[in-house]
């Protein structure tokens, strides 16, 4: 934020802003630049889902549109989902219907604020950021409830049902598998957990000790659940629930879903890089020439595409084996792990 506030005072006519102005202006321009960021994922990555799915499942995917490899795929589609007409039900609540998209959506753009991008590059430097991250992400929950309930509709209704008890399930370790790390750097700011981890591979705290890498693994398992993906797509089983709790939206509202399910795949893998993978640190000297925030954004990608690599890889699990795993399995491992974590410090001193 300091570094576009010092950008705004330099363009012209600028000089004779207040204070109070220039940071009005800089949160604007952010908050912008973050939903453009956010609808680009979305467009980028349906094409790169489409293309994973397809190698992984021994065929093309989109090849035809924008001709190379289909690239303007994506593009095609959210302009047809912006000009399908958008309908509310005659038996739906129609102000919670109307508002639970924008809710989902909004908990996604406040938690990306505190994301550090690059050193100095963050929209809120908050203390607590880890912590903000984790609390307005919550959001998507209420987001989801409302959806299925305003709708009126009993799939979407247990499509909403399954996502809460499941969002809320996974919140668990995933803010538990965190803790070690808070525990080593002494603090929840966001850059402050990137800034202790620079000096290499070696540094990253995936690598400090064997039970923060565990605690990365249980991490990654809980985002695949927190975004509702597969194998753990319990909200929208197609087979069982048409179309979970979007199932009466069509149009925009039903875009903006579809937005805040790339912008939160985006967002856990990014969480990921910067807690336990270094943030806009290279992992080698040599690659120093790269900009940090191209850096970070790499990183984020490449989490991205792992995470698709095992929704397409494993087949769905039962809403029993999905509880059974969170609350008997990746809970009791991820309290170990702070637990191990925790001494294994005090050994070291």
């Amino acid at each position: 934020m300091d570094a576009l506030i010092a950008l705004i005072q330099n363009a012209p006519g600028a000089a004779n802003m207040s204070a109070q102005a220039l940071h009005n202006t800089a949160a604007a321009l952010m908050a912008t630049l973050m939903f453009t960021v956010m609808a680009l994922c979305a467009i980028v990555f349906t094409w790169m889902e489409r293309k994973v799915a397809g190698f992984l499942q021994n065929r093309y995917g989109p090849m035809r549109t924008g001709r190379w490899h289909g690239w303007a795929q994506a593009v095609a589609d959210m302009l047809k989902i912006l000009g399908k007409e958008d309908i509310i039900p005659a038996e739906a609540d129609k102000g919670l219907f109307v508002f639970a998209p924008i809710l989902v959506l909004l908990g996604s753009l406040l938690a990306w604020a505190a994301i550090p991008w690059a050193p100095g590059f963050v929209a809120a430097d908050l203390d607590l950021g880890l912590f903000y991250i984790f609390a307005v992400s919550s959001l998507v929950i209420i987001g989801i409830l409302m959806a299925g309930w305003s709708s009126n509709n009993k799939w979407a209704l247990y499509g909403a049902a399954r996502g809460a008890a499941q969002m809320v399930s996974y919140e668990i370790p995933l803010a538990l598998a965190t803790i070690p790390v808070i525990m080593y750097t002494g603090s929840l700011n966001t850059q402050d957990i990137v800034i202790a981890q620079q000096g290499g591979l070696a540094n990253w705290y995936i690598f400090r000790d064997p039970f923060l890498f565990v605690a990365f693994w249980m991490y990654f398992i809980a985002s695949i659940a927190e975004t509702n993906r597969g194998p753990f797509d319990m909200p929208e089983t197609e087979s069982e629930l048409v179309a979970g709790y979007h199932t009466e939206y069509s149009g925009m509202r039903f875009a903006f879903f579809f937005l805040s399910e790339y912008a939160n795949l985006f967002l856990v893998s990014l969480i990921a890089v910067m807690v336990f993978l270094g943030g806009w640190w290279a992992p080698l000297p040599l690659l120093d020439v790269i900009p940090p925030a191209l850096t970070f954004i790499i990183k984020g990608v490449m989490m991205v595409f792992f995470n698709m690599w095992v929704r397409w890889t494993l087949p769905r699990v039962r809403v029993d084996q999905l509880m059974h795993l969170c609350w008997k399995v990746m809970i009791p491992i991820a309290l170990i792990c702070v637990l191990g974590s925790g001494i294994i410090q005090m050994v070291r001193g």
